[in-house]
């Protein structure tokens, strides 16, 4: 930990530095959050764009995105899921009852206990990257049917591993700052893994013989520049953790207690992706390609905007509920359920109509072809039905970890997987063998269960006597559903007269999707506006 003297803990400590992230709001927070992951997610786009350039939809391209989402998929169920949604509500805790000096121990003892199991978990990875490899690429690895892209998988995979330790710690570090209401700088962070990234498919390739390992190395060294990044605000806040081993300290042992049902209640989604890589591997070549292609773009307002405001919403739940105020924690809730409905359903709706051109404009460039876009639009069409119950299970979940509840959504999320398997297997098997998409199955089967863990989490807020929505939701819904018809109708219209995608240069798809974009987002306000929606309408929260 960084050293403070007598007078700064006293002065981070005054009734004012208390009630100052309060005060900052909800809208505020959400609007800080979202703007700084929209330029992470834009970004994002844009490595993905190099990506396609560099790899197309090849076995070295399927090879990498395994090593890559592996790590990703440990990161967002410890890092980003369990870890943060145990984590946050036991500092509030802390904060709320022992002050700055609190929350300092025990960011110490956590630092310690995480830092110490990553490091394991990091030396297994390394050391088993075939069985690793093997259970999440088991297609490849099954029989030998595809021992040189399972090789490649393997090889890449633990130089990627590492990254799990990296940015699991950068993940720390953001819960301490986001707990502060220092929501920027852990949303920006995400952009140096972008930077990083497009840095090694255009100028590290070459050097590397197949040119994707240049894109491992690059998840590894993007790892170390985010970690390090958070570390100056840490220790202008005074809350650099210095670390100390007690896995006994109570405020450790809490959290563990918290996050093992946790791991399954906030993750469900990531396990159902997981399942999608495992399945996808027995699927043709290119299925792997085409699933992280479409996936990309619905996770574009999901992270920008469901992800944003479900951070916001977490410390201030918890500080609610540790304050014992049930009326603002309802209310709370409610401002979340109707901001994350106002941008789910017109991105749904967008993304189904606009699904092969917009894919067109990003990726359709270098090694990919028309047909890839085609594949990929299928999956994104499947993906856009579950796009309003991933962002509601993001700001339902918190409504449990908030209160430490966190054994109720586990008996939720098995329910869930156990609806995936058997919807994958309803949906992947006839679309493979009569319509060769069985890509689109898996994303049709995670839509699906997305939609029941919402359901679930959802009626469990409201069997509890935690949530009620307030008045006003059936003339809401009615606004939000007559402007994503109109805006549907102009889209669908202007489709009609430019349908040849394909044949245009990069500016001319370009200017058009930008044009589409705005007519269709221009028509949805103006609808809205007409029927007596406004601002001040979601400024209740802050």
């Amino acid at each position: 930990m960084a050293a403070s003297s007598p007078e700064q803990d006293s002065k981070d400590q005054t009734p004012q530095a208390q009630k100052d992230s309060p005060q900052r709001g909800l809208l505020r927070g959400t609007s800080v959050v979202g703007g700084a992951t929209l330029l992470s997610r834009v970004m994002g786009l844009a490595r993905d764009v190099v990506f396609a350039r560099l790899t197309g939809a090849s076995d070295a391209a399927d090879a990498f995105f395994v090593a890559f989402k592996i790590p990703n998929f440990f990161r967002r169920l410890f890092a980003e899921g369990a870890f943060a949604q145990a984590f946050v509500p036991v500092l509030a805790e802390y904060r709320q009852n022992g002050g700055l000096a609190a929350v300092r121990e025990l960011n110490d003892r956590v630092a310690g206990a995480l830092g110490g199991t990553l490091l394991l978990v990091t030396l297994f990875g390394v050391l088993c990257a075939p069985l690793v490899a093997g259970i999440f690429a088991f297609g490849w690895w099954w029989g030998g049917n595809e021992p040189q892209k399972f090789a490649m998988a393997t090889e890449m995979l633990r130089i990627t591993f590492p990254y799990l330790m990296l940015i699991s710690l950068t993940g720390f570090a953001g819960a301490i700052l986001n707990s502060f209401d220092r929501f920027a700088i852990p949303a920006l962070t995400p952009v140096l893994l972008n930077l990083v990234l497009i840095a090694a498919a255009t100028v590290a390739a070459g050097w590397f013989e197949p040119q994707v390992m240049a894109l491992a190395w690059g998840v590894l060294v993007a790892g170390v520049v985010q970690l390090l990044f958070q570390i100056p605000f840490l220790m202008h806040q005074g809350l650099l953790p210095r670390p100390k081993w007690d896995w006994q300290y109570p405020g450790v042992r809490k959290i563990l207690r918290l996050m093992a049902p946790a791991i399954f209640g906030v993750s469900v989604t990531q396990i159902s992706l997981v399942l999608d890589t495992v399945l996808a591997s027995f699927l043709p070549t290119g299925s792997v390609t085409w699933l992280y292609f479409s996936d990309r773009l619905v996770e574009l307002p999901l992270g920008v905007f469901g992800v944003a405001v479900a951070t916001v919403i977490l410390p201030n739940l918890s500080r609610q509920h540790a304050g014992g105020d049930p009326v603002k924690f309802r209310h709370t809730i409610d401002w979340a359920l109707r901001s994350v409905t106002l941008i789910a359903l017109p991105a749904a709706v967008a993304l189904f109509v606009l699904a092969e051109p917009l894919l067109t404009v990003l990726f359709q460039y270098g090694n990919m072809t028309p047909r890839d876009m085609t594949m990929a639009a299928w999956s994104l069409r499947a993906y856009t039905f579950g796009l309003l119950s991933f962002m509601l299970i993001k700001v339902l979940a918190p409504g449990y970890f908030a209160r430490q509840d966190t054994a109720t959504p586990v008996k939720f999320g098995l329910i869930a997987i156990a609806s995936k398997m058997v919807l994958s297997l309803l949906f992947v098997v006839p679309l493979h063998m009569y319509f060769q998409l069985g890509h689109m199955g898996l994303a049709a089967a995670t839509a699906g269960q997305a939609a029941i863990n919402a359901f679930l989490l959802y009626r469990g807020l409201r069997q509890g006597g935690v949530y009620a929505p307030e008045p006003g939701w059936r003339g809401y819904l009615v606004r939000l559903l007559l402007a994503n018809l109109a805006m549907a109708a102009v889209l669908l219209s202007i489709l009609h007269y430019w349908p040849a995608w394909n044949e245009w240069a990069w500016w001319e798809r370009a200017w058009r999707m930008g044009a589409l974009v705005a007519v269709g987002g221009a028509t949805y306000g103006l609808i809205l506006l007409a029927s007596g929606l406004r601002p001040r309408h979601f400024r209740a929260a802050s």
